[in-house]
C-alpha cells in the first residue's frame, strides 16, 4: 500500500520524505489557504520533493472550467494529478482528461455508486472519505470494501484512496481491506511507528549493550 501525506507544509513534507516511505502528497483548498502561500508555487515546491504523485484540487464547479484549471495545474510537473469533485461536471471533465491522458484524483466520494462513475470516467484515483464517513455514523471501512469488490468484479485500474483518515487504526484497517493507497496527515505518519513496548524493549537492550563494555565500530 502507499502512503500519502495531506498536507502543505513543505518543511515537514522534506522531513518526511527523507524516511524514503513517503510515496505522495496529496493537497485541499483548505490545506493551500492554511499555508497562506500561492498555491502554484506551494505545488512546485511540493513535486521538487516528492517524485511520486502530488494532488493538486481544482477550484472550478463547471466541466469546461475545470479542464482549464487541470491543465494550468498539470502543466507544473509531471507528477501532477490533477484533483476534481465527485460531481456530474467534475465526472466530465475527469473523462476529458483521461482521454488527454492527464492523471486525475476524484475526491469527496462517499458512496460506492460514485466510486464505481469516477472508474468508468478513467479517474486514476478515487478518494472516499472514510473518517467524514465514521463522523456522521457511517463505517467508512465498508465503503472500502464495496469499492474493492466492484473495481475487481470489473478489472477497473482506477485506484482507491483512503481519505479523512484520522489514526493508525485507519491506516491497518484501510489496507486489510484492500486500499491502494492512504493519505495520512503527518502526526498521522508518526504513530504507525510507534508503540511503548518498541520503546521498552530498545531501553533494555542498549542497557543491557552498555553493560558489555564494547563498541560495534
Amino acid at each position: 500500500m502507499q502512503i500519502f501525506l495531506d498536507s502543505t507544509d513543505t518543511k515537514v513534507i522534506a522531513d518526511l520524505a527523507s524516511t524514503g516511505l513517503v510515496d505522495g502528497v496529496t493537497t485541499n483548498p483548505t490545506l493551500i489557504a492554511k499555508s497562506g502561500r500561492p498555491m502554484l508555487e506551494v505545488i512546485a515546491e511540493i513535486c521538487d520533493l516528492v517524485p511520486g504523485p502530488i494532488s493538486a484540487e481544482v477550484a472550478a464547479t463547471t466541466a469546461e472550467a475545470m479542464i482549464a484549471e487541470g491543465k494550468k495545474l498539470a502543466a507544473i510537473a509531471p507528477n501532477v494529478v490533477v484533483k476534481i469533485p465527485l460531481t456530474r461536471d467534475g465526472l466530465i471533465a475527469c473523462a476529458a482528461f483521461a482521454d488527454e491522458e492527464i492523471k486525475t484524483n476524484v475526491t469527496l466520494c462517499f458512496s460506492a455508486t460514485q466510486a464505481l462513475l469516477a472508474a468508468k470516467a478513467g479517474a486514476t484515483f478515487v478518494s472516499p472519505f472514510i473518517g467524514r464517513l465514521d463522523d456522521y455514523g457511517f463505517d467508512g471501512m465498508d465503503l472500502i470494501r464495496d469499492i474493492r469488490a466492484i473495481y475487481d468484479n470489473y478489472g477497473y485500474e482506477t485506484e482507491i484512496l483512503a481519505a479523512s483518515v484520522r489514526n493508525a487504526g485507519h491506516v491497518k484497517e484501510a489496507a486489510i481491506v484492500g486500499a491502494d493507497v492512504v493519505t495520512i496527515p503527518p502526526a498521522v505518519f508518526g504513530d504507525l511507528y510507534k508503540h511503548p513496548l518498541t520503546d521498552k524493549g530498545l531501553e533494555q537492550f542498549l542497557k543491557d549493550w552498555a553493560s558489555t563494555g564494547q563498541s560495534i565500530l
